[in-house]
């Protein structure tokens, strides 16, 4: 099977349809269908060849959506840019996969220059906002329409489909290769569930584009000939009016998008009866937010999603039934298409309840890092993809997710996964959104130190926090220290940068704990 698949089935079977919604344009499959022909022409022409990567820098828009057709249509490979990387983040990921096309919109247009300078390789770049075309670019639009269309090269397979670089929350990013029948395996899996879109759903895109985890809903919909809603990029009160004024019935939002939307003082405002499906992920979520989630978005059922980028990226689900029965806490059971077993440091599965490292086998598990084969001898061993979290499986197959390995605390001799600490921090009244490191301690070797944002006029206080902690988890959990922000950092993907908390108690040391 090939990524481009699913729309030339949709143009067989409902070519007038919309596909593409994105402000004020809407695209039919037929359309889109001509469009992504005639940009993989260009792209060819342009001197693009077999298995190059061609990479995008900006914003969700429909056009977006096109080049994760065109490419595939022109025998090339995509390279989706994360957008809140520094220029030399950015200039490294170019450099490091040998792109020579670049995608740009308006919003990073202006750091064209920089990137030039940095990456002189960088020989063509097109323009697909809709302001002035930057000097030395060459206009989208004006490409397509100049551009006969081409045959689909229908690449697919075990054929690389696209680069995609991990966060870089530690150290340099990986480059993780994925496959068409790694993603596609992956899309099935998950819809064989029904946890997923259906046919004639209309998936609302406000997560990132250039992260796998709105790529799965992209993938899906593509293959079920469903339409796509696409805002910019997230903010509340746009996703509000989007699922409103289009009926959204599908969307992927991490739990911090969540809570912003449920929370926003406007949300009584607009209609979401819509909606049916809210696929989450990326983070552990509090069960605070997700059971004001379930009572803002009552006609809709919450599946959580857990995987990773290297896994295409689920690795398990856990449906509408099983938030219904209380499992708020798991990660759901193996999705169809995976084995997920918790093994110990030398590979062994434990009994179930027992944590250990949570790794994964299947269709699914990426190719490897691009040219780094001892990192991805180290990751995949024995076809099993070590995920580094840490997490326990109970005696009817759910996994639940206790931590990042590496961001576990030890804490007097005693081991504290912080996921369980946010998630009692995160129930008092006065917390928005919590995050838990361990932090250096004479007398503990590491406490643990807890960054809050209070509710709007809350306020809180360590003793206040550590006494409602301790009301619902072991006392030696309970945090020691208390630091009061506005806001938490937040990579592309939505995740707590933990590290960028850390550094003002550990500095720049590479080892961040005793």
């Amino acid at each position: 099977m090939y990524l481009t698949q699913g729309l030339h089935r949709a143009v067989r079977q409902h070519p007038d349809d919309v596909m593409l919604i994105c402000g004020e344009r809407t695209t039919t499959f037929q359309q889109v269908h001509d469009r992504v022909a005639r940009l993989a022409g260009a792209l060819r022409g342009l001197g693009v060849a077999d298995g190059d990567r061609v990479a995008m820098l900006g914003l969700n828009s429909d056009r977006y959506g096109e080049y994760l057709l065109a490419v595939p249509w022109a025998n090339a490979v995509v390279n989706p840019v994360n957008i809140r990387w520094s220029p030399a983040e950015i200039i490294y990921s170019l450099a490091d996969s040998q792109t020579a096309v670049l995608f740009i919109d308006d919003a990073f247009a202006p750091m064209l220059p920089a990137l030039k300078a940095g990456y002189p390789e960088l020989k063509t770049v097109i323009h697909y906002g809709d302001g002035p075309t930057p000097e030395g670019a060459l206009s989208y639009e004006e490409l397509v329409a100049a551009t006969d269309p081409i045959e689909d090269a229908r690449r697919g397979g075990d054929e690389l489909a696209g680069l995609f670089y991990t966060g870089g929350t530690t150290g340099f990013p990986k480059g993780v290769m994925l496959s068409h029948a790694n993603l596609i395996n992956s899309t099935l899996g998950a819809l064989a569930t029904g946890y997923l879109p259906h046919p004639g759903a209309r998936f609302l895109h406000a997560a990132p584009m250039f992260h796998l985890a709105d790529l799965a809903g992209w993938t899906a919909q593509v293959m079920l000939g469903g339409s796509h809603i696409i805002i910019p990029m997230f903010e509340p009160q746009a996703v509000l009016k989007a699922i409103s004024d289009h009926r959204a019935t599908d969307t992927l939002l991490v739990p911090v998008m969540i809570q912003l939307v449920v929370d926003h003082p406007a949300r009584a405002d607009y209609d979401l009866t819509s909606m049916e499906h809210i696929l989450y992920g990326a983070s552990p979520i509090s069960e605070a937010v997700l059971d004001r989630a379930m009572k803002a978005f009552p006609s809709a059922g919450f599946t959580q999603c857990y995987g990773m980028t290297e896994l295409a990226p689920v690795a398990t689900l856990l449906g509408p039934e099983d938030h219904e029965k209380g499992l708020l806490r798991a990660a759901g059971r193996a999705a169809p298409h995976v084995e997920v077993r918790i093994v110990d440091d030398l590979g062994n599965e434990v009994p179930r309840g027992t944590v250990g490292e949570i790794v994964v086998r299947g269709a699914n598990v990426m190719l490897g890092y691009w040219n780094r084969p001892e990192d991805t001898a180290a990751a995949v061993r024995d076809g099993w993809m070590h995920t580094g979290d840490g997490g326990y499986m109970d005696e009817d197959g759910y996994v639940f997710v206790v931590d990042r390995i590496k961001d576990m605390i030890v804490s007097g001799g005693e081991n504290v996964y912080s996921a369980e600490v946010e998630n009692a921090i995160a129930t008092h009244p006065a917390v928005a959104s919590c995050a838990v490191v361990g932090v250096p301690d004479t007398e503990w070797g590491e406490r643990v130190h807890a960054v809050v944002i209070c509710q709007p006029g809350a306020e809180v206080t360590v003793d206040e926090i550590r006494d409602h902690t301790k009301a619902l988890i072991a006392g030696y959990k309970a945090p020691r220290s208390l630091e009061l922000v506005t806001e938490l950092p937040i990579s592309g993907a939505g995740k707590i940068l933990k590290r960028e908390l850390r550094k003002k108690y550990w500095g720049e040391d590479a080892r961040q704990v005793n």
